[in-house]
């Protein structure tokens, strides 16, 4: 399962009836077939993948849980409470600490101050000892990965407050909050630090950029509006991460659009299509791609949005948000399968099992190759030729 729905009533959620939840989501595998995972097809492989180094992390992970790269290192967390340093280019181990809290969001860094959320939404920063340095609440649960930078520690809430802590004493300094829907998903969500802006999704369709420094929110746009009649057919929440490119920045919803916005242009919506995704997109230079609900990824032309091509063969195998590596676009699975394909025309060009169960985390391009986080808390590289 990617995702479970979840209400929000004020400053707390509550988590739905199973059976409604999964059956509203469409996440039952169907009696009749129709919804199985796609087997595991041969093909002519055009591209050789290999594992580079793979090193533990500590304990399985699940949705609020992301690595980190700056520069040449790693940061990374695991559910268990375990966060480390790591070597980008060998895996080898910079430090590694166990806080004496389960964790429900990590890991954000920028090199110097590294954070992560306890299960009773508890900010926790560590120093590049991995050292704590302080600790502060944040307003109720976290389960979106941090974002750390320009002195700032910044966390998205379960309701619906993005909140700014000093980085070096952990006072809070900022919070921005806008009215939510009164059903939301919890699902794969990531926020991005760019230019001293951060780049956030929130519940009920929309996008803002607010400044690391004061909190001042310096845009909002709208990637879905919400349609039905019930407020489960009018969960259209924004997810995966913001991407930006050159002056585009794009972003995708369930049950709502993929839609890429002008900043240069202060902010204004330059294509959009009807789309549904539950993991979120990536972008290159040409294509924006993105997988839908049923796992078809599609891959849309930057300029206008037409569609460049669409690979099914990895229907219903609950792929996780994928990754643009230049030469590829990969994608992890339930099965623990990362698969390769050819950006200009979506054909398959590679796979390999690196285990550990569901990937949940996002495949992350690197320098060094493609940086996937395994369910049962391995960081694992892997190299393409």
């Amino acid at each position: 399962m990617q995702f479970k729905c979840l209400t929000h009533f004020a400053q707390f959620s509550t988590v739905l009836f199973a059976g409604f939840v999964l059956t509203g989501c469409s996440l039952f595998t169907g009696d009749d077939g129709r919804n199985d995972p796609a087997p595991l097809t041969e093909y002519k492989p055009g591209l050789s993948a290999q594992i580079g180094w793979k090193t533990a992390i500590g304990g399985s992970t699940g949705i609020g849980f992301a690595p980190a790269v700056v520069r040449d290192v790693v940061y990374a967390a695991s559910s268990d409470g375990s966060v480390g340093r790591f070597d980008l280019s060998s895996g080898a181990v910079g430090w590694k600490t166990k806080l004496d809290q389960k964790l429900t969001a990590g890991v954000g860094s920028d090199g110097t101050t590294t954070a992560v959320v306890t299960a009773d939404g508890t900010v926790v920063a560590l120093d590049d000892t991995g050292q704590v340095k302080w600790r502060s609440k944040a307003s109720s649960e976290v389960v979106i990965p941090p974002v750390v930078g320009f002195g700032v520690v910044v966390v998205r809430s379960g309701d619906y407050r993005i909140q700014g802590f000093n980085a070096e004493n952990g006072e809070r300094i900022w919070s921005v909050q806008r009215p939510g829907p009164s059903l939301a998903l919890r699902a794969p969500a990531r926020m991005a630090l760019i230019e001293g802006m951060v780049l956030s999704g929130i519940p009920g369709g929309k996008l803002m950029a607010v400044n690391a420094l004061t909190g001042d929110v310096q845009w909002e746009g709208v990637v879905a509006v919400p349609k039905g009649s019930t407020d489960l057919e009018r969960v259209n929440d924004v997810v995966g991460s913001p991407s930006v490119v050159g002056p585009l920045l794009c972003a995708v919803a369930h049950q709502g659009r993929i839609i890429c916005f002008d900043i240069a242009a202060g902010g204004r919506p330059v294509w959009s299509k009807p789309f549904s995704s539950n993991v979120g997109m990536t972008v290159d230079n040409r294509h924006a791609y993105a997988p839908n609900t049923q796992d078809v990824i599609s891959a849309f032309n930057l300029q206008d949005g037409s569609v460049a091509w669409k690979q099914d063969a990895l229907r219903f195998r609950r792929v996780t948000s994928p990754a643009a590596i230049g030469s590829a676009v990969a994608v992890g699975d339930f099965e623990g399968f990362v698969h390769f394909m050819a950006p200009d025309d979506g054909r398959m060009l590679a796979r390999i099992s690196v285990g550990g169960g569901a990937l949940r985390a996002p495949v992350l391009a690197t320098t060094q190759g493609v940086l996937v986080q395994t369910g049962d808390g391995n960081l694992i590289m892997i190299v393409l030729n």
